[in-house]
């Protein structure tokens, strides 16, 4: 009983530590924006990022297994997933400057590819001001005719991926 409410709290200040929000939105645009403390240093969170196998989840691909996803993590790199006999790409990789502690990716995820829209997830994690926490952000800008009425679900598949993210930094 004890470890169950240990673990409803922990997941509680998880979820009350992270803040999503969509910043904007037009009937052609939107772009989101997610913020939260993470313990992991600098080369941690760009591993993690590298690794989506380990974070994304399985309910939001193509093939039903987050496993099946990878990333490389250079300019041109892929963030793919295998399906049987092929596979899709979600997004391309457009800069990784590990000093400025930055990704960023063409990145129109599900839906988003099928409307022509254009989409850019940029990754940051700021390094603490003195006494304080590193800050992982995530900024998510998309255009396409349309694609403002995708915002609120958009925003809740994201959010999920970005606390997942978050919380595996936090092991």
């Amino acid at each position: 009983m004890l470890r169950t409410i240990s673990a409803g709290l922990a997941l509680a200040m998880i979820a009350t530590a992270a803040s999503a929000e969509i910043k904007a939105r037009t009937d052609n645009s939107f772009t989101l924006a997610f913020e939260r403390p993470v313990l992991a240093a600098p080369e941690t969170v760009l591993e993690a990022v590298a690794m989506p196998a380990g974070w994304w989840s399985s309910e939001h691909t193509y093939s039903g297994d987050a496993a099946n996803i990878r990333l490389d993590l250079i300019p041109g790199g892929c963030w793919c997933e295998a399906l049987p006999g092929g596979g899709v790409k979600h997004a391309e990789v457009v800069m990784v400057w590990p000093e400025r502690r930055m990704v960023r990716f063409d990145a129109p995820f599900g839906p988003l590819q099928g409307m022509g829209a254009d989409a850019v997830l940029t990754m940051t994690w700021a390094d603490p001001p003195e006494g304080g926490e590193r800050v992982l952000r995530w900024t998510f800008e998309v255009n396409g005719p349309g694609t403002g009425a995708m915002a609120d679900a958009i925003d809740a598949v994201m959010t999920e991926q970005f606390r997942r993210l978050g919380g595996w930094l936090d092991l």
